[in-house]
């Protein structure tokens, strides 16, 4: 099958390129990383609507989004509502036009109104449900990252301890989310696309590891995996509560779990991730 992933160089993007490849699908990458040509904000884009119209399934992974650094720095900034705004505009028209199947990669934020990031969620949510394509909810995927400005708390951490020795905390870390390994969400996604007519658009379509642990459980998960190779790092919480997820957030519906449960737990990822992430350091020495 041929198959678009908006978003190629995106932290989930990249493992789902690599990932479909590997099972023999033909895959178009398009992200403004991977070729300046490919920025979803530039309306018209030629290559855009190529891509899309000879595609069997899109994969809109794009958004103009980071960890809850970036957010909070950023979120509220009138070039992240216009980038994200001009984005889904131009690739849900393009949709709709060629009548594509697709599935949209929602957050588990969508339902906070304090947020402009998940207020734009919301919005892509509306635009595939009028299309009657698929919304799916991403709950802190996690994996190897390449653009570290953008980094998710587990490569952060991680990040910190190599180059500082210890990390220091944005928040307490009393603050609890669900961690999903990011090739049990590929694997995810491939159900979701394998099983496409079996799903209406007002599907929840959760995709999670539906177990939470704490900012501070992680940072010791990860002060584990310094111990074993002998580099011993400091843990330094701070006194702020989370100011990003204010707002309750969705419930996590089991409804996928029909089709797809996750196989990965939260210390075998994070040593899988650290790992890789060792490798890099390595070479540095």
């Amino acid at each position: 099958m041929k198959i678009t992933v908006l978003g190629s160089r995106g932290q989930i993007g990249a493992y789902l390129t690599d990932y479909l490849r590997g099972k023999g699908h033909y895959v178009y990458e398009f992200d403004k990383n991977h070729n300046p040509h490919e920025d979803l904000t530039l309306i018209p884009n030629p290559l855009l609507e190529e891509r899309i119209a000879d595609s069997d399934f899109v994969f809109f992974l794009a958004f103009d989004v980071g960890g809850s650094r970036y957010l909070k720095k950023y979120q509220h900034t009138f070039n992240f509502v216009d980038n994200n705004t001009r984005l889904m505009a131009n690739v849900f028209g393009l949709l709709e036009k060629y009548n594509k199947r697709f599935v949209f990669a929602s957050s588990q934020m969508s339902n906070m109104s304090h947020s402009p990031y998940g207020t734009l969620k919301r919005v892509g949510e509306l635009y595939t449900q009028t299309l009657k394509g698929l919304t799916v909810k991403f709950w802190n995927v996690y994996g190897i990252e390449k653009d570290m400005a953008k980094a998710h708390v587990i490569t952060d951490f991680i990040k910190k301890g190599f180059e500082y020795g210890d990390f220091d905390m944005l928040t307490d870390g009393t603050e609890e989310r669900q961690f999903l390994y990011a090739e049990d969400c590929c694997e995810a996604l491939e159900t979701v696309m394998d099983c496409y007519t079996q799903f209406k658009p007002e599907d929840p379509l959760h995709i999670t590891s539906f177990n939470q642990s704490s900012i501070k459980e992680v940072a010791h998960i990860i002060q584990g995996q310094f111990n074993m190779i002998d580099r011993p790092i400091n843990i330094n919480p701070g006194s702020a509560k989370d100011s990003v997820q204010l707002d309750k957030r969705n419930e996590a519906d089991t409804y996928i779990t029909g089709w797809w449960l996750p196989k990965t737990n939260l210390q075998d990822g994070i040593a899988k991730v650290f790992n890789e992430m060792k490798k890099h350091y390595d070479d540095l020495v």
